[in-house]
C-alpha cells in the first residue's frame, strides 16, 4: 500500500521528535494550519514541501521515498552479538545521523527552555 506524502512527513517528524507546534513556528503557521497539512485538508505545494523538508534536515527526495515499514523493520532487527551486547543492524552513518539529530533538537530545546525561564525570572522580578 503506497503511503501519501502527507504520512511520510508526519512519520519523518516524529522520528525526529519534533512536534507540531516546532514544525508550525519554523513553517510561520499555526499548529492547526500545519496539522491540515499533515491531515491532508490543505494543499502542498512544492515549495512548501521543500520548506518542510529543510526543517526535517532530509531532502524532497528522502520524504517522497521515504519508505518507514523498511525504516522500521532495520531497526528492529536486533541481535545479540558474540560477546552478548546488543547489535542494530543499521549501518553506522545511519545511526551517527540519528544520534546527531537527537542532539541537536535536544539543545534547541534546552536553549528554548533556558529562554522561557529566564523570561519567567524576568517577569516575576526574579532577575
Amino acid at each position: 500500500m503506497a503511503t501519501s506524502i502527507k504520512n511520510k512527513i508526519k512519520s519523518i517528524r516524529e522520528l525526529k521528535n519534533y512536534t507540531q507546534e516546532y514544525m508550525a513556528d519554523q513553517l510561520g503557521v499555526t499548529q492547526a494550519g500545519y496539522s491540515k497539512i499533515e491531515k491532508g485538508k490543505t494543499i502542498l505545494s512544492y515549495i512548501k514541501l521543500v520548506e518542510i523538508a529543510k526543517i526535517l534536515e532530509v531532502s524532497v527526495e528522502d520524504i517522497i521515498s521515504f519508505d518507514s515499514q523498511k525504516y522500521f523493520n532495520n531497526f528492529n532487527n536486533v541481535k545479540g552479538n558474540n560477546n552478548g551486547s546488543i547489535m542494530i543492524n543499521a549501518d553506522n552513518e545511519t545511526l551517527k545521523t540519528l544520534y546527531e539529530d537527537k542532539i541537536k533538537l535536544l539543545e534547541k530545546l534546552l536553549k528554548k527552555t533556558e529562554e522561557e525561564l529566564c523570561r519567567y525570572k524576568k517577569k516575576f522580578g526574579q532577575i
